[in-house]
């Protein structure tokens, strides 16, 4: 008889694998998704989870709180990019988890949770960590303002849509700058964004919050397109750098007036310079649906 219990249940998962086995040959891509998975096991039960079952090159495994899962989700994401150097090719893996209600019989898990957890794993791509709202919504403060919703999606068998949302990871690493010969770490200057839809004009700063664009009327800036989502793409200043963060269907588009072109789906995009962002399709400077954006003087 299974018992019933709380738990966070994570996949993690390395991508590419197939395309290693093509670049390196079967004999080495074996050594290393076999070092991969046994680093991912060793840090799991660092964190106090539990290995269910390993499939192909993925890792099952539960944890008993959503803060130690986030938790071995970023030392897994750190730690295989850190091996790298050691392993003499970077491999990248992608994580999904989510806490719910799960029934634990004969050293295995069941029940929708498992199944929650699994769509975030297909949601995820390389070096991402995906879990639920509800999920992120009980961690604890110094780890879910490392989250950012992504979207909602309605599934099968839920009544309300399920909010799929990014864990971030290693931000402050990479917006480290070395300066000089000393070694010493510096902030990076970052130029301040405005951001202007038609008449209204918005600073992006740390204390605006988030330019939130779309057709929904509780947007910052309504956008009445066709190719909108109701909550499309927002602004905002995180860590020193302004992104463009996209959670649409068609994607955002983005571009500058030094030429450069970029589509943003599901992903982010530091905003620098100046330019135009079309929501869901691509926009030039004179379109009165284009949002523009340039640094404040």
């Amino acid at each position: 008889m299974g018992v019933q219990n709380q738990l966070a249940i994570m996949f993690s998962d390395i991508a590419g694998s197939t395309r290693l086995y093509e670049d390196v040959g079967d004999t080495k891509a074996r050594e290393l998704t076999s070092r991969c998975i046994d680093l991912m096991k060793k840090i799991t039960g660092d964190h106090q989870g539990v290995v269910i079952k390993t499939i192909g090159d993925e890792v099952m495994c539960t944890f008993p709180s959503a803060d130690l899962a986030a938790e071995a989700a970023v030392k897994m994401q750190e730690e295989v990019k850190e091996s790298q150097y050691e392993w003499g090719t970077q491999l990248r893996i992608r994580v999904g988890f989510h806490f719910g209600e799960v029934i634990e019989e004969n050293s295995d898990v069941f029940g929708d949770a498992v199944n929650v957890a699994a769509r975030m794993a297909a949601q995820a791509k390389a070096d991402q960590i995906i879990t639920t709202g509800e999920t992120l919504d009980i961690m604890s403060p110094h780890l879910s303002v490392d989250g950012r919703e992504l979207i909602r999606t309605q599934v099968k068998g839920k009544l309300e849509p399920i909010r799929i949302c990014e864990l971030t990871w290693g931000e402050e690493e990479e917006l480290t700058i070395m300066g000089g010969t000393s070694g010493a770490a510096s902030a990076p200057t970052t130029e301040v964004i405005k951001a202007v839809f038609q008449r209204k004009e918005v600073v992006v700063s740390a204390t605006s919050g988030a330019v939130s664009m779309g057709r929904g009327k509780d947007n910052t800036f309504i956008v009445p397109d066709s190719m909108s989502s109701r909550n499309h793409a927002k602004i905002e200043l995180r860590r020193g750098r302004t992104y463009l963060v996209d959670q649409s269907t068609n994607g955002t588009f983005v571009l500058t007036t030094t030429g450069e072109k970029f589509l943003v789906h599901r992903d982010e995009h530091i905003l620098s310079g100046q330019g135009v962002i079309g929501l869901g399709r691509a926009v030039h400077s004179s379109d009165p649906l284009a949002v523009h954006f340039m640094p404040v003087e």
